[in-house]
């Protein structure tokens, strides 16, 4: 809880990954990297509950989730159609505050998991809140936060598939409609100058993964956070050459596609 809220994580997660097939169940130290996501996240203060928003048929990640007694929900929809999936696994609990995780995030900070659920918990009148309006922090360190009666408002109005797919972003980043919305953002810090967004702790090609290895498997399982990453790249300073050429997914050129702009 925090405060007087219900605070639910849901992470997405699907084998059928375009970009790179089956990664939520790649092995980094010796754990699938969904396990890593679920065990960082029951280090939170603040969440009561975590489930997996899966599609049918995600055997491996049931499996997975049952041995590590998580809830999940699988749901025989357009897989594409992430925002439904999230919606309809958080009213099974009847949750109030949706945290909104993606099942790339292997290295997910439990210190940026709670300065985001706290911002959103302490300013209720805000709609969402996350860290990645303004980018400070590496990709692989998102955490966004919503109240689950905006996202049902998201879902009664949004049409288009690329937000239908990024659940969120119609709340934040859509020119078309995101100023209706009260949104916060977290920085790491108040100093400008401290950012690390140039960095990919997500895993999304075989260059992420290759990186992500050296990571884990330099740190023996043991949890590390974004402090004692920036300790490791300083001390390897030749590791973030290994993916900073991956291309991230354009939003806009998909939502200009979306609406036939294109």
């Amino acid at each position: 809880m925090y405060g007087q809220f219900l605070v639910t994580a849901i992470i997405q997660a699907r084998m059928k990954s375009t970009r790179l097939f089956g990664k939520t169940m790649f092995p980094l130290a010796g754990k699938p990297v969904l396990q890593h996501i679920i065990e960082r996240l029951r280090m939170s203060k603040f969440i009561d509950n975590i489930i997996v928003a899966c599609t049918h048929g995600d055997k491996e990640i049931f499996e997975l989730c049952d041995q590590l007694k998580c809830k999940y929900a699988a749901f025989d929809i357009d897989e594409n159609d992430v925002l439904e999936r999230v919606l309809r696994t958080a009213k099974i609990v009847k949750t109030d505050m949706i945290v909104e995780i993606t099942s790339d995030c292997p290295c997910i900070d439990k210190y940026a998991v709670d300065d985001v659920i706290s911002s959103l918990g302490n300013q209720p009148v805000n709609d969402y809140c996350s860290n990645v309006i303004q980018r400070t922090y590496p990709r692989g360190m998102d955490v966004q936060a919503f109240w689950l009666k905006t996202l049902e408002k998201v879902a009664a109005e949004v049409d288009n598939p690329v937000d239908r797919q990024h659940v969120s972003t119609w709340i934040y980043k859509n020119p078309r409609n995101y100023k209706r919305f009260k949104n916060m953002c977290v920085v790491l810090d108040k100093n400008p100058q401290v950012n690390y967004s140039h960095l990919r702790l997500c895993i999304d090609t075989k260059d992420d993964y290759e990186l992500l290895k050296f990571l884990f498997e330099a740190h023996k399982g043991v949890y590390f956070g974004l402090k004692e990453v920036i300790e490791f790249f300083m001390t390897y300073p030749e590791l973030p050459s290994i993916n900073k050429n991956v291309e991230q997914k354009d939003y806009y050129h998909e939502l200009r596609c979306a609406y036939g702009e294109v």
